[in-house]
């Protein structure tokens, strides 16, 4: 087996069953689990009825490109929504089946493991990352995200020789756990560093659908390439999916967009890797990404229940609204791994320890002291947890 597997830590929420055990929730009391980051909201109508229709497509082997009109769309999605001047969907766009896979396997096309590299993440972050870079070979660099530093890295403190030997940079607008939106000045600053040093850019935007005012959408990075006129997008790449945009965690479907001469090697290395996204799911994906009405109404949903977890939740537990995203990032008034043991004990409500998220740097894990809240549940079931952990919280 590859030894690098010997490298990779659990995932959070196996970390999290190891917490839970011994323990005794009551069973009158029905679970609500706050942990997992899967959207809970409906799938749109007129997507299942596109996806009904198109089952044709079972019958077809789908190419890993994905058929003309797919790029197209995405390509007409990226420029309205970034305010681009045009993207070539032929050389410029490549669909995937989620961010997940992608963001791994993007890593293992990108790094060269005989330079001894550098891949460098935010620290709390999505596990993925660390896992892409170490089974490429390369070391992970943490950069931790403070409240001090508004949960975005400090970029500026880190020095040009971890620079030097940085391959591939994973930031992550808006962030996961945090919410934290990288702002237009620091994503020209990374722009400029990977100029300098020649390393990529992977951002992961998968939640920058998720907002809360319809007139200042999360900025994104090839936006700021465009503001700048760097219209071939050098050195950098987006990742985004319809698992959290549009409700359909399920259907697997994202893209990457970028840089031509970083997809062209990845489409190649897709081909051999055999990660065509089915036929049906393309043209539903074009109904999904040809539609706003139901990303406002997805968008209105988590408003409310924000709004609701912070009146119920407001004189117990400090919660601040991120900039975007579906996640409550709260500091916990005891251990987080601790809170999350005795509240799902005591209400039955689970949420993820921050610390699980995190790794330490310099002796401290930029995680701990918090949990990671997902309100992808109901809004009552929001309202419910929000209650009991109010109550729980007081009772501490």
């Amino acid at each position: 087996m590859n030894p690098d597997l010997g490298h990779l830590q659990a995932y959070p929420f196996e970390k999290l069953a190891a917490l839970f055990k011994g323990t005794t929730p009551p069973v009158a009391l029905k679970p609500i689990a706050l942990s997992i980051g899967e959207p809970k909201h409906p799938a749109p109508e007129f997507i299942k009825t596109c996806l009904q229709e198109s089952m044709g497509g079972l019958s077809v082997y789908p190419t890993t490109k994905g058929i003309p009109e797919l790029r197209q769309s995405i390509g007409a999605w990226l420029t309205r929504r970034f305010a681009l001047q045009g993207i070539n969907p032929e050389t410029q766009v490549l669909p995937v089946n989620g961010t997940r896979e992608a963001l791994f396997s993007f890593t293992q096309a990108v790094v060269d493991r005989a330079e001894k590299p550098l891949v460098v993440m935010p620290d709390p972050f999505y596990q993925i990352y660390e896992g892409a870079a170490l089974l490429a070979g390369a070391e992970p660099c943490f950069l931790p995200c403070s409240a001090e530093n508004g949960f975005v890295p400090d970029y500026d403190a880190v020095p040009d020789v971890v620079w030097a030997q940085t391959q591939l940079l994973f930031m992550c607008s808006p962030g996961n756990p945090t919410g934290a939106v990288t702002n237009a000045h620091t994503l020209k600053k990374l722009i400029a560093l990977a100029d300098r040093f020649d390393f990529v850019i992977a951002a992961d935007e998968c939640y920058s659908e998720i907002y809360f005012d319809e007139a200042t959408p999360p900025v994104g990075l090839l936006q700021v390439c465009a503001d700048i006129g760097r219209h071939d997008f050098a050195r950098c790449v987006v990742f985004h999916s319809l698992s959290k945009r549009s409700n359909l965690p399920g259907m697997r479907s994202g893209f990457v967009a970028g840089d031509a001469a970083l997809l062209g090697p990845y489409l190649l290395y897709r081909t051999y890797h055999g990660s065509a996204m089915p036929l049906q799911h393309q043209r539903a994906s074009i109904a999904a990404w040809s539609d706003e009405a139901h990303v406002q109404e997805n968008r209105r949903q988590y408003s409310a229940k924000f709004a609701a977890m912070q009146d119920i939740l407001g004189d117990s537990l400090p919660l601040s609204m991120p900039d975007a995203g579906f996640y409550f990032w709260a500091a916990t008034p005891i251990p987080d791994d601790e809170f999350a043991r005795r509240l799902y004990n005591d209400t039955h409500v689970t949420v993820l320890p921050g610390r699980f998220l995190g790794r330490d740097v310099d002796g401290c894990n930029p995680g701990a002291g918090f949990v990671r809240m997902a309100l992808v549940a109901p809004l009552a079931e929001c309202e419910e947890a929000a209650r009991r952990i109010r109550d729980f919280v007081k009772g501490l």
